[in-house]
């Protein structure tokens, strides 16, 4: 803590405790000044924890009066540089207020009404109706993989060899129990997707021309870096072909609740307006001459 800091905290603290501490039009006792504006002992209150020591609440006090006159500074230098437009905040801020009264409204409509429940059949026909938007960006793949040590026994390679590359035998829970033993790394869920690219990042396997691997390779087993890399392709489907519906369900189920979440709110809105109107709430003056006036 620097001298300066100290002897702020110092003198506040002892100013605290006078009862003839310079005062403005209030009672409450001035701790600084800048360019007009005050901050008041009642400012600080809760900075100083119950408990703290001298030198802690010296500390806390100082950069607290500290930040403060910064801030005052550069609002300062702010409102100097600003035209009057642009200092004029109350439109801009009772926008803002409006805003946010709106929106809690029907944050409140929506958490109170809005039936969340999607069924698997309005997913379905949403799906088959809009194919066009599940186009997919990248090559997607079903995969099991495993990676062991290249110096394992060839026994267990070939074990897992037989397991992963004969399709009749893919039997995931006895790859799983030989996978927790022997394996550096495993990957078994194939029900669902993984982008190509991301297995490449695991396995460095080198493709070129990902239509004619994937048709022509359904198990691949290399040596690379002191390890034994083998793969089973499930299935794949090719960039910018339809992603299957077990892809973009969520997804799907997330679209249909925002829109029956904004055709909650337009005819909240509509029945609000409609009301409004029956009361006679509101009256619009078309024919105020200066409404249309090009030179306004």
């Amino acid at each position: 803590m620097n001298k300066i800091s100290v002897f702020v905290g110092i003198a506040f603290l002892c100013l605290m405790c006078s009862c003839d501490y310079f005062q403005k039009s209030s009672k409450e006792v001035v701790v600084a000044e800048c360019y007009g504006k005050y901050l008041y002992e009642s400012d600080l209150k809760g900075i100083v924890p119950e408990g703290a020591s001298i030198m802690d609440s010296i500390q806390r006090v100082s950069t607290f009066i500290d930040s403060w006159v910064k801030r005052q500074v550069l609002i300062h230098q702010a409102e100097k540089n600003l035209d009057k437009e642009e200092l004029d905040l109350k439109k801009q801020m009772e926008e803002y207020r409006n805003s946010l009264v709106i929106y809690a409204y029907e944050s409140q409509l929506i958490n109170q009404k809005l039936d969340t429940v999607v069924s698997e059949d309005e997913i379905t026909a949403y799906y088959e109706q809009n194919k066009e938007e599940f186009q997919l960006r990248n090559t997607m793949v079903r995969v099991a993989y495993v990676v062991v040590n290249e110096n394992l026994d060839n026994k267990q390679k070939d074990l897992f060899k037989k397991l992963l590359s004969d399709r009749d035998t893919l039997l995931l829970q006895n790859i799983d129990i030989q996978a927790n033993y022997y394996a550096v790394k495993s990957h078994l869920d194939i029900d669902n997707w993984m982008r190509l690219d991301e297995l490449t990042n695991i396995i460095p396997i080198e493709i070129f021309n990902a239509e004619s691997f994937l048709k022509k390779n359904k198990f691949v087993c290399f040596d690379m870096n002191d390890y034994t890399y083998m793969v089973r392709f499930v299935e794949y489907l090719l960039e910018e072909s339809t992603s299957p519906l077990e892809m973009v369900r969520n997804n799907i189920r997330s679209v249909i609740l925002a829109h029956r979440k904004q055709a909650m709110i337009n005819k909240m809105q509509e029945a609000v307006y409609e009301k409004a109107k029956k009361e006679h709430a509101f009256e619009v003056y078309v024919g105020s001459p200066t409404l249309y006036n090009a030179d306004n």
